[in-house]
């Protein structure tokens, strides 16, 4: 079975198949013949870790990637990465655009790589790069081939905002205050989706002409909650959900929605199983082919996610079941602003006083997520949830004992030859780097 990976940045589950008016045609109709899940969320709500955790199988920390890898973090073993192991399983592996997992993606292992490498804008990089993706598609190949196709959208700086979208129309997404500022960020970032979801119909219109959508699994995600405050970088279910849709032939579940609780580090196995591979003994996650099958209604009773560093020191750790969530801090600073993405949105909170209220927050938030599905009452010290509370405790600190989470030996040093923000920076745009001494 051929492996198509489709992956963009800072997506979230803002896309049509999840119920947002964002026109997503393309990806809506992939959830038509493929299977949604609902209740997926990334091992990291960072660019690096959150890809790094999907192919490796494993939690940021236990494969290495604690930051950002244009910053200098490096996986322990790029050998252990999925398309060096699928490629050592007669796989022609394919890079083509973005990947965010290595400085150089020559260190990963990929057979070819295809990306376009001219100058231009970031849309026309994507245009460029899911053509590039669509030949490729379109040409006849001897082995089965993995293609990894990324996107920059939906990264920030968003494009201008499409002519068809009116801001005074539009929603902000929850959190933000309905401002006319807030409104036109959100429509920028629509009109960024409407570009992914164009690109994406491009190579899957390829995949399906060229007649190999007959033996293909389709894997379409992003890496974490959308780039606007309290999302990315945040283990609110605002930065760890992820929209997560997988196509297949002779899939059962095909065009239903499931919401079993999924994370990334559940597809490296979940591929395993599919091309009948034997499963790599450093996996974390668990496969999903017992949903696919109707064996099973659940894989795992909760998922893990975490920070180290973004673009500045921030360590945090969750535990998410079904219902309960109960989110760690690991130092004592408040907001960390220069762990927010620049952008309009960011702003509005900064002229109207974030940092001036930026007061210590509390160590630890426990939220019953049936009751409270946006997190704002912490019932931590609630007699009635005690037995929740500790419940969730020793689960996570068993987790982050079986995977040697390096926090659990206090501060996490810096790697050799990463950089991050000190924790003063307003932007992650400064030049105020702390090196590997005086971290």
């Amino acid at each position: 079975m051929n492996i198509l990976y489709l992956h963009t940045h800072d997506t979230g589950r803002y896309i049509q198949p999840y119920g947002y008016a964002v026109s997503t045609p393309n990806l809506m109709n992939l959830a038509r013949e493929g299977t949604l899940f609902r209740q997926a969320y990334c091992a990291g709500p960072t660019c690096s870790p959150s890809r790094a955790g999907l192919l490796t199988g494993m939690s940021p920390h236990s494969c290495g990637m604690l930051g950002l890898a244009h910053r200098g973090f490096r996986l322990y073993d790029y050998h252990q990465h999925l398309a060096r192991f699928l490629g050592d399983h007669g796989y022609e592996t394919v890079l083509c655009g973005v990947q965010h997992e290595a400085p150089d993606p020559g260190m990963i292992g990929y057979r070819k790589n295809i990306t376009v490498k001219r100058r231009g804008t970031h849309t026309e990089m994507d245009e460029a790069n899911s053509q590039a993706a669509a030949d490729y598609l379109l040409n006849s190949h001897g082995d089965p081939f993995f293609l990894s196709m990324g996107l920059f959208h939906t990264h920030r700086r968003f494009p201008e905002i499409d002519p068809s979208i009116r801001p005074d129309y539009v929603m902000p997404p929850f959190p933000m205050y309905d401002a006319p500022g807030c409104r036109e960020d959100m429509a920028a970032f629509m009109t960024s989706v409407m570009i992914a979801d164009r690109c994406y119909g491009r190579v899957l219109d390829a995949l399906r002409q060229s007649g190999q959508d007959k033996d293909t699994l389709v894997i379409l995600t992003t890496d974490h909650g959308i780039a606007f405050p309290h999302m990315k970088c945040n283990l609110y279910d605002t930065g760890i959900g992820v929209s997560l849709i997988l196509r297949y032939p002779g899939n059962p579940l095909k065009g239903k929605a499931n919401d079993a609780l999924i994370s990334q580090l559940d597809l490296f196995p979940t591929i395993c199983d599919m091309i009948q591979v034997e499963k790599p003994d450093w996996l974390q996650g668990f496969s999903m082919m017992p949903l696919f099958e109707g064996t099973a209604e659940s894989i795992r009773n909760e998922i893990f996610s975490e920070v180290t560093f973004h673009a500045a020191y921030e360590p945090m750790r969750c535990i998410r079941t079904r219902r309960y969530k109960l989110i760690r801090f690991y130092d004592e600073q408040g907001l960390v602003p220069c762990n927010i993405d620049d952008s309009p949105s960011k702003s509005f909170l900064m002229e109207n006083g974030l940092l001036k209220h930026n007061q210590k927050r509390e160590s630890e938030m426990l939220f019953d997520l049936f009751l409270d599905p946006v997190e704002r009452i912490n019932l931590v010290g609630d007699p009635q949830y005690e037995s929740v509370h500790a419940d969730l405790s020793t689960r996570l600190e068993n987790w982050q004992k079986a995977t040697h989470d390096p926090l659990l030996k206090g501060k996490v040093p810096l790697p050799e030859g990463a950089i991050i923000n000190k924790p003063s920076c307003i932007s992650p745009q400064e030049k105020d780097f702390l090196n590997h001494e005086e971290c």
